[in-house]
């Protein structure tokens, strides 16, 4: 009996040591990893986040359902940190660490900042590891068609005029929501 055991507990080990090596070095390969780093005076922000190839498959109302929470990339949940508080229209964003999900529609998304980072981005279930509860920000932006098709995810920060923007780029649409530093 006890041969039998320590041989099950050295498979289940092979077992988590595969899994583990798949989760991290892998999917990492057809989705890498990206950090956007921005800074404009004392203002710090970063982004981490993996970056889905399009691969001729048609995005946003299948690969990425409408309607549905999604984890904005692939792999971990995107996070989003700075060091200053943000102001998104009328809302205000702390200064600290956070994940970005997305509810991506035909004509809007709605971009939500929820205090819990770290998590892989999917649960078991298929659906986007979020807990609805630590969500502090939601808001609305509106979908820009481009002509031009972008083949891999992007997620970009830049100065806009006075303002900032925090831009999503990806397949032929852009969704830009401007803030400022508080």
């Amino acid at each position: 009996m006890k041969k039998f055991l320590l041989v099950l507990g050295v498979i289940l080990v092979l077992i988590l040591c595969s899994l583990t090596y798949y989760m991290t070095v892998y999917t990492k390969k057809a989705s890498p990893e990206d950090e956007v780093k921005f800074e404009k005076g004392d203002l710090k922000i970063s982004i981490i986040y993996n970056r889905p190839f399009k691969k001729g498959r048609i995005i946003f109302g299948e690969l990425v359902p409408y309607g549905k929470v999604w984890r904005t990339g692939a792999n971990e949940a995107t996070t989003f940190e700075t060091n200053k508080d943000l102001t998104f229209g009328d809302n205000s964003l702390k200064a600290g660490k956070y994940s970005i999900f997305t509810i991506p529609e035909e004509q809007k998304w709605t971009i939500l900042f929820n205090s819990e980072s770290g998590q892989w981005g999917v649960g078991f279930n298929g659906e986007a590891n979020r807990n609805p509860e630590k969500d502090v920000l939601t808001l609305d932006a509106p979908v820009v068609a481009i002509d031009k098709e972008v083949e891999q995810f992007t997620i970009e920060v830049g100065k806009m005029g006075e303002d900032h923007e925090l831009t999503f780029i990806w397949d032929n649409i852009v969704v830009a929501v401007p803030f400022s530093v508080k």
